[in-house]
């Protein structure tokens, strides 16, 4: 795992834009896997300004997201469909028909998971997958328990997720149930995992994830067995870490070629 530490949540959403734009650069036909809620939209506010200022170009990009709220219409405000399309995609030059988000209103949930994880291989795998932090570590809608070999599935929300993500429903108790989420196997498969925590209120999680052992009760954790996962944290969401002075040691010290 890479620790990345930065001063606030705009730095820290920076780097990863530098990231995700230089695969972009490097690799114009790349599969990039995107995440919702507050903390990504930064990182997608500066994506925006780097396609309109600089000409980073997403016409060959394929898109995937993590989940949708099963039951839900694609139009309805607090759809993940309308999130993206309002915070980056109708933004940026991407086509429609490469850009793939979870059907919430499937009639057969099991087939449209299935149809999911094939397009994916179809697409040639994820290159980066850009990930958030739930409070209590999880990972997508892969809630505390799940299995670190899921793949993508139907994923009933604790109370805690449903409180967490109220705001968008005007209340909890309109917030769906279930969703349908990628699962921590299908995240593990991506190339780069890509993951975003900002605030005092992710610290717990952020310890748990990178220095507590391996758990299914945590599963952010999964990370640590990946070969290229990413933390970009601010200050507050680094604070309970116990080795935040060999974590910055070794993002200073980068050779030129590993910089970002």
């Amino acid at each position: 795992m890479e620790i990345i530490i930065q001063p606030d949540s705009r730095k820290a959403s920076l780097v990863a834009a530098k990231i995700t734009a230089a695969l972009v650069r490097e690799k114009p036909h790349a599969v990039l896997g995107f995440a919702t809620g507050q903390t990504p939209l930064e990182m997608y506010g500066i994506l925006v300004e780097m396609h309109r200022t600089e000409g980073l170009d997403f016409g060959q990009v394929t898109a995937f997201n993590l989940d949708e709220y099963a039951g839900l219409d694609p139009a309805h405000p607090g759809s993940y469909h309308s999130y993206m399309r309002e915070n980056l995609f109708r933004h940026i030059n991407i086509r429609a028909n490469r850009v793939y988000i979870p059907d919430g209103l499937a009639a057969d949930v099991p087939a449209c998971c299935a149809s999911y994880e094939e397009r994916i291989h179809a697409a040639g795998g994820i290159d980066i997958q850009v990930l958030g932090l739930g409070t209590d570590g999880h990972l997508g809608f892969n809630e505390p328990t799940s299995s670190l070999a899921s793949r993508t599935r139907i994923k009933t929300l604790t109370g805690q997720t449903r409180r967490d993500n109220a705001a968008l429903f005007g209340g909890v108790d309109q917030v769906p149930h279930h969703v349908i989420t990628m699962g921590l196997g299908t995240i593990m498969a991506c190339r780069t995992c890509l993951l975003l925590a900002f605030g005092r209120k992710k610290a717990g999680a952020v310890a748990a994830a990178v220095e507590g052992p391996l758990t299914a009760m945590v599963p952010a954790s999964v990370l640590q067995m990946h070969p290229r996962a990413i933390f970009i944290l601010d200050e507050e969401a680094a604070s309970e870490l116990t080795r935040t002075a060999y974590y910055r040691w070794v993002y200073e010290n980068k050779p030129d070629w590993q910089k970002y």
